[in-house]
């Protein structure tokens, strides 16, 4: 496609409200920069994800990070360690099957995974409050045997949807370590700094031809703005309200991508 400042303005308006999403519930905002790329610019599915994928490459999150910090949410870096090293390979294996379906396809088996997404997502159920000046996150076991897998997990969905792994990583991490929403939604965000989606935005674009790069300036831009005003959001909203939430808007990105062809 060719490039205008519209294109510019356009990234700009889809990366705010991925960043958004992402300062809210931990998300990359694949969940609907992706739709609205598709809708906005009518890029196809496989530049959209792969758009998604480029714009996440810089540490867009950090702002929605050190909110997250500045209000006593912690993690730990040896998990997100090891969490990044599985998606790496996750996210390579992944776009490659991607770029082998045909964009119709991809596009109908997106938003029916959203779907599942959205009803998982509001009927799970929240473990129990942890404090953690009582009991501190436990990885004792499970760092490398539950790890590699939710990480390794992550990078195929990242690269199959070009969403950021988070649709998978949260609720595992909620599940496994008994995290909290919070603590799992930060733990997703700083997986996202260093540029884990590379391996990925390489086979995207390589098997597109080159990705619309002035759209992902803008969406980049939008969305390290837009990430900042979601945390200081969703540190002050409980986690049972953020995952319903969270579940409402991705049914409404589904039905938008499932639609938009027509």
């Amino acid at each position: 496609m060719t490039f205008a400042p519209g294109h510019l303005l356009a990234g700009l308006g889809t990366g705010l409200c991925g960043g958004l999403l992402s300062g809210l519930f931990g998300v990359g905002g694949g969940i609907v920069m992706v739709p609205l790329l598709g809708l906005v610019l009518h890029l196809d599915q496989h530049r959209a994800q792969g758009a998604t994928l480029a714009a996440m490459l810089l540490p867009t999150g950090l702002p929605a990070v050190l909110q997250y910090r500045s209000r006593g949410i912690h993690t730990s870096l040896r998990l997100v360690g090891v969490l990044v090293l599985a998606f790496l390979f996750g996210i390579y294996g992944g776009s490659l099957v991607a770029n082998r379906i045909p964009s119709e396809p991809l596009r109908w088996g997106y938003a029916a995974f959203l779907v599942l997404l959205a009803f998982k997502t509001f009927f799970r159920h929240e473990p129990a409050p942890v404090d953690r000046t009582l009991e501190p996150l436990d990885l004792s076991t499970g760092l490398w045997s539950a790890g590699v897998p939710i990480g390794l997990l992550a990078g195929v969905v990242s690269g199959l949807t070009g969403l950021g792994g988070a649709v998978v990583v949260i609720p595992l991490l909620a599940s496994r370590f008994r995290m909290t929403q919070h603590e799992a939604q930060l733990t997703s965000l700083v997986m996202l700094l260093p540029p884990i989606g590379l391996p990925g935005v390489y086979v995207y674009a390589k098997a597109q031809g080159g990705l619309p790069w002035g759209v992902i300036a803008g969406v980049a831009v939008g969305f390290a703005v837009g990430a900042l005003g979601g945390a200081r959001v969703a540190t002050r909203i409980q986690g049972v309200k953020l995952k319903q939430t969270y579940a409402v808007i991705v049914l409404l990105m589904a039905l938008l991508v499932a639609f938009r062809g027509r």
